[in-house]
């Protein structure tokens, strides 16, 4: 096959959405993912319906999956509130298992689509802390891939893409802003409500906002 594809973990939000433009910037016919996971709203899955329509990708599938159901995160268990002000050490809103299980699904559909790129928009510098989002995890997981899948054993095996690893969230904005996303279609809130509007106070919302000022463009971010 010539064709140059790749699976990209979509998300809605504003980091994956540069993803997706930077693979197709690179050649990348874009095949795009995003998981319903028990998350605490459902606007991130619209969005990423949007993105992916507006930035050509050839396929978009969402998975349902239950992390809800194992819960110990503020994003799947509504008993644990979504943290307002900074605190110390790995934030409530980390998903146990989260990025891990999404890599290994991407992965899956990156074998039967004999992708060898898996792209995913994990940060280690404008980031949460998240230890999931770490250039080791990126690394070791890629070196489990080649080990788990036939692809890794008998083909030319599978390359983990995290292009803005070290951009702060300004360089992430700028580079995409230039690829033509439209950061309007994107939620990145933690507890967005229904119709995608951001609370402003999430430390998300508090990332995204410093990136768009520090990228000194004009925030399109629907709030509530």
């Amino acid at each position: 096959m010539n064709e140059k594809r790749a699976v990209i973990l979509l998300s809605g939000g504003l980091d994956s959405a540069t993803v997706v433009a930077m693979a197709r910037a690179d050649g990348f016919s874009c095949y795009s993912m995003s998981f319903d996971y028990g998350q605490r709203h459902r606007a991130e899955l619209a969005a990423a319906e949007q993105i992916a329509r507006q930035l050509g990708v050839i396929e978009h599938k969402v998975i349902g999956l239950n992390l809800n159901g194992i819960g110990g995160s503020a994003l799947t268990d509504e008993s644990i509130a979504v943290p307002e002000t900074p605190g110390e050490g790995i934030p409530l809103t980390y998903v146990p298992a989260r990025n891990t299980v999404f890599l290994a699904l991407a992965l899956g559909w990156a074998e039967v689509l004999q992708a060898q790129d898996i792209f995913i928009g994990v940060n280690a510098v404008d980031y949460s802390g998240y230890p999931d989002c770490r250039p080791e995890f990126i690394s070791a997981f890629e070196s489990m891939a080649n080990l788990a899948t036939r692809a890794g054993v008998e083909g030319p095996g599978f390359r983990i893409q995290a292009p803005l690893q070290y951009l702060s969230k300004a360089e992430i904005i700028q580079a995409g802003t230039r690829l033509g996303v439209d950061y309007g279609l994107t939620v990145s809130c933690y507890q967005a409500d229904a119709l995608g509007r951001a609370c402003g106070r999430c430390d998300s919302c508090r990332l995204r906002a410093a990136g768009f000022a520090a990228a000194e463009l004009a925030d399109p971010t629907h709030y509530q």
